[in-house]
Order: C-alpha cells, then structure tokens, then sequence
C-alpha cells in the first residue's frame, strides 16, 4: 500500500455522501466513505414529529475498507416505526469518534455543511406514496465543456421542499454515472493524488508491461498515453485496436480510451471525485511532463474541471435529498462493453482488460449496485468484502489469484435487473450482461437481452395495469441513426457507431415487440431511456389493434453529455423527412407493426423534435400511468416541455 504519511485525524471524518439509496418507510439507506472508523447515530425527525434516534450497529450496515484511510459504509438500517409518506423527513447521521467523548458527536451542518439547503440544519427526503413522478436521466461526463444537468437540479429541488407531497419519488440515473473508459487527464491526476492520499489498496497486474499499480502510477505513459502499457505483441492487436483505440466515431462522440482506468483503486477514487467535493480539498495537482500537444489538451481540460469542482456541493446535496436508483451502461465499464460476441472474445481473452472491466463492475458493485437491492446481491457483495477485508492483511495488497477469482464470480452473476413495488411498478432492465450474442457471425451485433431475460421481463408486465420500463439504450430510437448503424454493421464495422440499439439484433427485437403486442399486455407503458446524448419523446401504439397497449419512449440524455449540435441537427431533419409517422420507409423496418409518433419540444426551432441540452428529465403520470406532463430540466436554465401532438402549439 502507499505509504501516505498521514494521520486518519489529518483527514475528514466523511469524504462522501451520504448519498440516499433505496428508502422505504421500513428501511433507510445511504451509502457513505469515511476517512476512518466511525461510530454512527442515525436520526431520523418527520415534520411535526420528535426526532427518532438510535445507535447503529454492526447488523445496521457493511463497513469495507478501500484502503490505509477509506472505508466504505452501505447503511442499511430498519427504523424503529414505519415512516410516514409524501412528508418531509429530515435526517442526520451524528458522527462520534470512535474513543472520544459524546461532546466531540457532529451532525451534517458540521462535517458537510453543503449537503444542507438554507435555513436547513440537515438534510432531508420524502417518501413518495406513489411512483407518479420521477426524475431521470444519464452521461454525467465530468469533462464535457457544459454545465452539470445534477447539479443544476439542485435550485430546481430546493423550489420543492414546500411541497412535499408532489417531490419526486426517486432519481433515476440510467447509465453512465461515471465514465471509467474517458477520462480528463487532471481528473486522472487527481484520482492518483487522491489514492495516495487515502492509500486506496494496491494491486498486480497481469498482461500489461508494467507489474503493479504503483508500476502503472509511474510510468511516463499513464497520462495520454494507456494503450502502450499493453504487450507490443502481435496476439494483442485486436485488444488495442477494440478496446484501447479510442476510435473517432463519426455518428457517436469519441470515446478516448487513452486515460482509460485501469485498477480498482482508481475506479474508486473516481466516484469519490464525482460524488463528492470533499476529495478535492485534501490533494494538490500538479501538471505531469507531457509534450506540447498533450500540455495544451490537459490545461483545456483543467479549466472545464475546475468549473465541474465548483459546482458539486450542489450535485452531492441533491444526492443527499433525492432517494435513486441506478443501472450500468457501457461507460461505467468501458465504451462498447459486451457489444459483439467478437469484442467480448477478444477483451474477457486478455488478463489485464479482463481485470480492467471486472475492476469497474465491481466498483460499480460497491458504488451504484448495492443501493438498488442490497438482498439480492448479497453474494457478490460478501465476496468482494472478503476480498477487501483480506487486503488489510497484506499490508494493502489485494490478492492478485483471490481478485481474479472474485471477479470470475461477478462476471458469471445474474441479478442486476431489478423491480420496485408500487404505483406503477418500475422494472429496471440489465441490457449489458445477459446479451443475445449472435453465434453464427460474432462480429454482428448481440441482442441487449437474451432470450430468458426478454421472457422473464415479460412476466413483470403480463395483466400489469401500467408500467415504467428503464432501459439504458431506447427501445425505440431515430430510425435513421439506426439505419446508419445497420449499414456500417453490415459493413463490418459496428464498434465504429457504437450498433447498439434494440433493433440491431432480429432475435431480441421482435421478442421485445412480440411482447408488447402481446394479448396480456394491454395496459400503459412508459419506457425511460438514456444513452444517446440527446432528449426526445415518441408516442406509439400497435397498429390495427384497438385494445392494444399505450406505449411512450422518454429518452433523457445527458446529464452532462451533449451530442454534436450541427451533426444531430443534420440527423434530426432527414428523419423527419424520410420516416415520417406516414412515410411508406417504415414498412422497411422491424417496428412496421407500431405507429411511432414524435412530440416537438416546445423550445426547439421548427422542424426540431431532439431536443440537444445537458440536463434532467421530469415525468409526471396520471392515475391511469400515462404522462401527463414531460418536461426536460436543461441546465442552461430552463425547462422544455414536450406536449402531446394533439396539444402542440
């Protein structure tokens, strides 16, 4: 392990968080990092209620180290009597030094006075007794030269805490909450500067040219410049060319793999720098040795992140307010994660991207996936607490043969997928893990979901009255761009387009449509998306069936991710002209069976119906599940709604 040099009590007590997981009225949720051992005193005060405290204990929450000064704390502790619903609910967690008396206890307002609103002396949240209102949105890229969509909802939030019988029942991040695979070189810096700071744990690293992560940390390569680390060898040029090329796509953005995270340690640090503003105040960067093209790049970047650190106080105080869930996309791995049978040969063939992608599924584990379902991922949980736990007895190495087992246990689990009871039922969908990989021509495009996955999900919504699907990629997309990524498929080139997409593959296409035209499926179904860079809503409904199911594609994206303006606008015009909800090129699709109708944004220019803005997306449902209002909270200050064709202006 580095040798920090530091004393836990140079250190915040708290580094991140708490960040609201999934709250119920039996039990709350946070996940948090602390710079040491801490003894914990939840309190919980609903309005015009004393407060409810209590002492939490060992069963109350996972307390796992990530280094010399770092733990991470899941809490996941029953309260005493259910909570009361659509109030406001303050909350703090007392932090008591572990050998110091109670005089030393400190609440929120002391050790992190940016999570509390003004006039606030902690933070707070509602429970929702419905699901009727949700926020929603994805591609938080640190580096994108734009504001933060989640920090920017933080004046929209502080608006609502008058009213909290119409708060939004949760916050749903649908891909992309961090970019592991393209990342800013002084974010980079950073993160190295912060796991020196903490002694995050060490690790070997097999396959690459350099021997361990203090070997990585070093060498003049690890800014700009990762791809060389891999052998110089002939066998490895498909895991160059596929997984560290850092590609020019000429439909989607760029996705530079040159500063791609590597170790675990660095996956973590990662999210300590996007959650949080505290890590920032405890490191120094200073700029590396790079040559003139790589120096101009960094002070560049330098500037848009300074501009991303000065606004997380508000981003982390609306992680503090809002309870959400969270799903992986491609970038909370790596660009293109599982997209081909081919890709999956080649990057899971290789020792060291092997322990690069399972590095960031488990910091994802740890970060994001434990706060969506704590029971069901139990085991994968306690294998990587092992795994951690063991590290302490090794002066802070993580055992190279134990990691690689454990994460040759995570690839193989089934379970990220998950439900959320109530009105109406949200049905959160892994499109990454259980693919529909095409056997005959593994260069082609696998299915988001396999076949097992497509029937269980059809389950969830058989005789169901109304439904919110999230799926990270939109079920139903721009034709267009779709027909682009289809003739590059074909062409054998789909890493080039990022060809994923619903309709990319046959078999999982028409399973996925079979089962909306199921006879058992007749009720309302909204599909909350992400993915694409850009915002847009379609209506659809199953032609020539009256009884049919309603469906609506809300598509969110991104948080802080812009698509190129000139290029989507380009896109979003011959669209509009060649498919057309009339036009006869629908027939030449796989969706000929459903009617698919755009709504114009209100604030678009005419012709526009993708709307182009960082930000977050807001749905509000009737009684009957359908949208009664959809609007997309742009972070350039104001809100575009996005009204039924039959009420357009």
């Amino acid at each position: 392990m580095n040798d920090t040099g530091t004393s836990d009590h140079d250190l915040p007590a708290i580094l991140a968080g708490p960040i609201l997981r999934r709250l119920t009225r039996e039990r709350f949720r946070a996940w948090l990092v602390t710079s040491r051992e801490l003894t914990l005193e939840l309190e919980l005060t609903p309005q015009d209620e004393a407060p409810h405290r209590r002492v939490l204990g060992d069963d109350d929450y996972r307390k796992i180290p990530l280094g010399r000064h770092a733990w991470l704390y899941l809490i996941d502790a029953a309260v005493d009597a259910p909570l009361p619903q659509d109030t406001l609910i303050a909350y703090d967690l007392q932090v008591v030094e572990q050998n110091a008396p109670d005089s030393l206890r400190q609440g929120a307002a002391r050790w992190a006075p940016h999570l509390c609103h003004d006039g606030q002396s902690a933070p707070c949240f509602v429970l929702a007794s419905s699901h009727r209102r949700l926020l929603h949105g994805s591609c938080r890229r640190p580096h994108y030269d734009g504001p933060d969509g989640l920090a920017h909802l933080d004046s929209w939030l502080a608006g609502q805490l008058d009213h909290p019988e119409a708060m939004p029942a949760w916050l749903l991040m649908t891909g992309d909450q961090v970019y592991a695979d393209d990342v800013a070189g002084p974010m980079l810096v950073a993160i190295h500067a912060l796991i020196k700071r903490l002694g995050l744990f060490d690790e070997v690293l097999e396959g690459a040219v350099i021997d361990d992560s203090p070997a990585l940390y070093a060498s003049p390569a690890s800014y700009y410049r990762r791809e060389e680390l891999l052998p110089d060898v002939k066998s490895t040029d498909d895991l160059k060319d596929r997984f560290f090329g850092g590609v020019r796509k000429p439909v989607f953005t760029s996705a530079s793999a040159a500063n791609h995270l590597m170790t675990f340690a660095e996956m973590m640090a990662m999210y300590l720098l996007v959650w949080s503003p505290t890590p920032w105040r405890i490191i120094e960067l200073t700029c590396p040795e790079l040559d003139d093209e790589h120096r101009e790049r960094y002070q560049e970047q330098a500037r848009v992140i300074d501009d991303f650190v000065e606004t997380l106080p508000a981003a982390a105080r609306v992680m503090a307010h809002l309870p959400s869930l969270m799903i992986f996309d491609d970038h909370d791995v790596t660009d293109d994660w599982n997209l081909t049978a081919q890709w999956e040969q080649t990057a899971y063939g290789h020792p060291f991207s092997k322990r690069i992608i399972g590095n960031a599924l488990m910091a994802y584990l740890l970060c994001q996936g434990w706060g969506n379902d704590p029971d069901r991922l139990k085991t994968p949980l306690d294998d990587a607490q092992a795994l951690l736990e063991d590290a302490c007895q090794r002066q802070g190495w993580l055992s190279a043969a134990d990691q690689d087992a454990s994460l040759e246990r995570l690839f193989r689990f089934e379970g990220w997928e998950f439900q959320v009871e109530g009105t109406p039922r949200l049905v959160v969908l892994d499109t990454r893990t259980r693919r529909w990989r095409n056997g005959r021509k593994p260069h082609r495009p696998s299915g988001l979901m396999d076949w097992e996955a497509l029937s269980e999900f059809q389950q969830e919504l058989i005789d169901a009255p109304s439904v919110v699907i999230v799926s990270p990629a939109p079920m139903f997309g721009v034709k267009l761009i779709e027909a682009i990524q289809k003739l590059f498929t074909l062409a054998g080139k789909p890493l080039m387009v990022d060809a994923e997409n619903w309709m990319a593959h046959r078999g999982a296409a028409s399973v996925m449509l079979n089962i909306f035209r199921h006879s058992r499926t007749p009720g309302h179904y909204v599909i909350l998306s992400g993915d694409v860079h850009y915002s847009f809503v379609y209506d659809i409904r199953i032609r020539h069936r009256r009884q049919g199911p309603k469906i609506w594609q809300v598509t969110s994206s991104g948080i802080k991710n812009c698509f190129p303006d000139t290029l989507l606008d380009t896109f979003d015009r011959l669209n509009r002209w060649l498919y057309s909800p009339r036009s006869p090129l629908n027939w030449f699709t796989q969706r000929r069976p459903m009617a698919v109708e755009p709504r114009d944004p209100d604030h678009a220019k005419a012709g526009e119906r993708l709307w182009n803005g960082p930000g977050i997306g807001l749905i509000t449902l009737a009684e009957d599940g359908s949208p009664d209002d959809i609007r997309q909270l742009d972070a350039r200050g104001m809100e575009v709604t996005f009204p039924p064709p039959d009420k357009a202006p």
